[in-house]
């Protein structure tokens, strides 16, 4: 959440002639409805089922940028279905920067709708810990802050 990855694989898809998908905005066109609106009438269980449904139901093309919500690695196996469908990157971010990226927009955001700054910070150290040994499974990991339009070069060549 906030480290850039809708941001940066919609610019690289443009630049490189990939295809994009937003995961989140894959669910919200199955569902009819807002991922804060799944959320709050469905609850969060719901959403991670069919997340994990949504994904795996890609029609994976070779030349694809996925963005994954932040909790996607996390839930049903999704990080390792992930490793063995494609080359993952986690985008890894400190707490600040990706407080600065989030703060206001938080209404959009689910799980942080009734924070305050400070509330907002706690929950982002908190996810991280939560979260990083999903993330740390990525096959590559860079820097959120470093990130540039000619980062994706270095990341496809990966690959080769």
């Amino acid at each position: 959440m906030g480290s850039g990855k809708s941001h940066w694989g919609k610019i690289w898809s443009v630049l490189y002639q990939f295809n994009f998908i937003d995961l989140d905005e894959e669910i919200e066109k199955r569902e009819q409805q807002s991922i804060a609106d799944i959320f709050e009438k469905k609850g969060e269980n719901y959403f991670r089922k069919k997340e994990a449904q949504t994904l795996r139901s890609l029609q994976l093309e070779e030349n694809s940028i996925i963005s994954c919500g932040g909790g996607s690695p996390c839930f049903y196996d999704n990080i390792n279905w992930m490793n063995d469908h494609g080359l993952t990157v986690f985008l890894n971010a400190s707490p600040n920067y990706i407080l600065d990226n989030i703060k206001y927009e938080r209404d959009k955001r689910p799980l942080l709708k009734h924070t305050n700054e400070e509330e907002l910070l706690f929950f982002i150290q908190q996810k991280i810990k939560e979260r990083i040994s999903f993330y740390n499974k990525a096959k590559i990991i860079v820097e959120a802050a470093d990130l540039r339009s000619d980062s994706f070069i270095d990341i496809k060549n990966f690959q080769s």
